[in-house]
C-alpha cells in the first residue's frame, strides 16, 4: 500500500509507551510511525524520507518505517520467519547493520546473530535456516548476465553471482545489481570476497536513493 512517506518530521521518541516512533507531518496529516533506535537517532529536524512497512491485524494497522528502502525490505524478510514479529525484527535490525546481518545469514554464524536482543541460540539457528534459502533462491527472478562485469583475476565468479542473487533477492532489478557491482570492482581492488562485494554494493545502491 505504502512505499515511502516524504515530510516533515514532527517529534521522535525512544521508548516511550508507544514504543520508539517518530511522528511524521505529510500534507498536513501526522503519521505515527514505529522505528528502530538507531533510525531515530540518525534523524534531524526538517523534511525526511521514510521507506514504510504496513501491518495489518486484525484489530490494528501499523506503519514502521527506515531511513534506507534496504532496510525496510530486510525487515519484511525479518517478518516472514515464523515467530519473528515487529518488535523482534526492530530489535535485530538495531543490533546488526544490513552487510553485518547479510553476513552472518551467509556464514551462517548463530551465535553471532544471538547477540541480539530476544534472540536465543535455537530462534537465531531457525533465522538463519528460513533465511537463507530466501536470500539464495532466486528462481523466481532474471538472474544478472555476469558475462560482461569486468573482474580481477582475484575475484571468483561464485562470489559475484551470489551477491548479485543477494541483491535481486532484496529487491533490487537486475541492472541495479549489475551497475552496483561493476561499479565496486571497476573502483575497489583491494575487494575480491563475497562479503566485502556485498557489503559495498549495498552501501553503493543506498547512496542512489
Amino acid at each position: 500500500m505504502y512505499d515511502y512517506l516524504k515530510g516533515q518530521l514532527v517529534s521522535k521518541q525512544i521508548n516511550s509507551y508507544r514504543g520508539t516512533h517518530i511522528v511524521l507531518d505529510v500534507n498536513n496529516v501526522g503519521y505515527l510511525i514505529h522505528t528502530g533506535i538507531h533510525t531515530v537517532e540518525k534523524l534531524t529536524e526538517g523534511e525526511v524520507k521514510i521507506y514504510v512497512s504496513l501491518s495489518h491485524k486484525e484489530d490494528s494497522m501499523s506503519l514502521t518505517g527506515f531511513i534506507t528502502k534496504e532496510e525496510r525490505d530486510i525487515f519484511n524478510i525479518l517478518q516472514s520467519v515464523s515467530g519473528i514479529g515487529v518488535k523482534l525484527a526492530l530489535l535485530i535490525l538495531d543490533e546488526f547493520s544490513i552487510s553485518e546481518l547479510i553476513d552472518i545469514m551467509i556464514r551462517e554464524d548463530f551465535k553471532e546473530l544471538s547477540r541480539a536482543k530476544g534472540v536465543g541460540a535455537k530462534v537465531a539457528q531457525k533465522i538463519i535456516l528460513e533465511l537463507k534459502d530466501k536470500l539464495i533462491n532466486w528462481s523466481n527472478v532474471t538472474p544478472v548476465d555476469v558475462a560482461d562485469i569486468e573482474t580481477s583475476k582475484d575475484v571468483n565468479q561464485e562470489s559475484v553471482m551470489e551477491v548479485q542473487s543477494v541483491l535481486i533477492s532484496l529487491g533490487y532489478s537486475s541492472k541495479e545489481a549489475k551497475t552496483a557491482i561493476q561499479e565496486i570492482l571497476k573502483y575497489k581492488k583491494d575487494c575480491t570476497k563475497t562479503e566485502d562485494i556485498l557489503k559495498s554494493s549495498l552501501e553503493y545502491l543506498s547512496r542512489q536513493v
